[in-house]
């Protein structure tokens, strides 16, 4: 234990948790924005990058 590290008052070491973190892949909201890209889900429209505009336009073209 290095003397500057930060502890909370159950004596967790905040400095070994964020090392932790650091090393255990995506986040919950990176792992649903990755979902939501790939598999199109229901709901995740605030994670698409489609250009609605331009899916309206070819629509509308093929008719």
């Amino acid at each position: 234990m290095k003397e500057n590290d930060n502890f909370t008052v159950a004596c967790t070491n905040i400095d070994e948790v964020k090392r932790k973190n650091e090393q255990s892949g995506m986040s919950y909201n990176e792992a649903k924005a990755f979902m939501a890209k790939t598999t199109r889900g229901h709901g995740t429209n605030a994670y698409s990058d489609t250009n609605i505009e331009d899916v309206k336009s070819k629509n509308q073209n093929k008719k």
